[in-house]
């Protein structure tokens, strides 16, 4: 009996360890075949320009020019703008080493995909391409992952490791499978939680599909004025418009509310389009209004064109300023 138990317990615990490398080589897998798929593209595309993506400050000062409207008034140098007259900041040689944190909606709803991809799995390969991309050049990266509320909170770290970590993160929030989301998302508390433990300037991605309770606007505005904050907005084209498919359940992923609809009938699908329309319009201006860069990814898109549209948007702002910022459609 005494070297039973220990054989069991070595057993169980082999088990244990069997199916964490097996999840772990899932997620290299993964990281590989974006390496070989994605990154090796944006690579030619992109040139070496990857510092587009993040924008950040220094302490090293290059020059001084007049004051535009989308400065920072904390830059205004006083006494070269009381000798001339005329406002002028100091420009200051950006770090080469920033940090970036991805603020990650993981809820039921990026479950939802109508093709062969669902809205989480292009939330997967959008953070590991960036991440990849960003810690390549011994930029730091970390992550808030939030399920039914904020569940981990990843350091930001370099290293190709590490991004297998964070990877492996999400992989095990979607393991998780909660049935019962406490009710629809709450992006609020989640923005609220990413302000509070971002002390330094850094880059964030949200990394939402913007379902969620109403309320996170202020939080995301809050954000806004300390951080480079980009809006990574996910969505799948069923939710924009409704086929006809007759008499189909639809169930909300968050609440688990089901009912039935006849999209054969041509007024509501009308009336369907009409209400996302809207709603599509409502987030646009919204994140425009805070003055958010954003990024548009269907679930039926290439990301390879998505980020190097995105990367071309950001530096025509680094060059014109972001006066009226707008939402890519990628």
């Amino acid at each position: 009996m005494k070297s039973w138990w220990p054989r069991r317990a070595k057993a169980a615990n082999d088990e244990q360890l069997a199916a964490a490398e097996a999840a772990a080589s899932g997620v290299e897998r993964a990281l590989r075949r974006l390496e070989w798929t994605v990154i090796r593209r944006l690579d030619g595309l992109l040139q070496g320009d990857y510092r587009t993506l993040m924008r950040g400050t220094g302490l090293d000062l290059a020059d001084l020019r007049e004051y535009q409207h989308h400065d920072d008034v904390r830059h205004i140098d006083w006494n070269v703008t009381a000798r001339l007259q005329t406002p002028h900041v100091r420009v200051f040689t950006e770090d080469r080493e920033m940090a970036a944190w991805f603020v990650l909606d993981l809820s039921r709803s990026v479950d939802f995909g109508s093709g062969t991809r669902a809205k989480r799995e292009i939330s997967a390969g959008f953070v590991g391409v960036i991440a990849r991309l960003l810690t390549r050049h011994g930029n730091r990266v970390g992550a808030m992952v939030y399920g039914n509320d904020v569940e981990a909170v990843i350091p930001p770290r370099s290293g190709r490791r590490h991004v297998l970590h964070l990877l492996h993160a999400m992989e095990r929030r979607a393991d998780k499978g909660a049935p019962n989301q406490k009710g629809m998302t709450r992006l609020a508390d989640l923005l609220k939680s990413a302000a509070m433990l971002m002390p330094r300037r850094s880059t964030v991605f949200v990394v939402s599909d913007f379902m969620s309770e109403p309320g996170w606007e202020r939080p995301l505005a809050h954000l806004v004025q300390r951080h480079d904050v980009v809006a990574v907005r996910l969505f799948d084209p069923l939710e924009l418009e409704l086929p006809d498919l007759g008499l189909v359940p639809l169930r909300d992923a968050e609440t688990g509310e089901q009912l039935w609809v006849d999209t054969h009938d041509a007024g509501f699908r009308k009336r369907f389009a009409r209400i996302a329309a809207e709603r599509e319009t409502a987030l646009r201006e919204t994140l425009a209004r805070i003055g958010v860069d954003a990024l548009e990814l269907s679930t039926d898109d290439d990301l390879v064109e998505a980020i190097v549209r995105f990367a071309d948007m950001r530096k025509r702002r680094v060059r014109a300023g972001p006066a009226n910022p707008k939402a890519v459609a990628a």
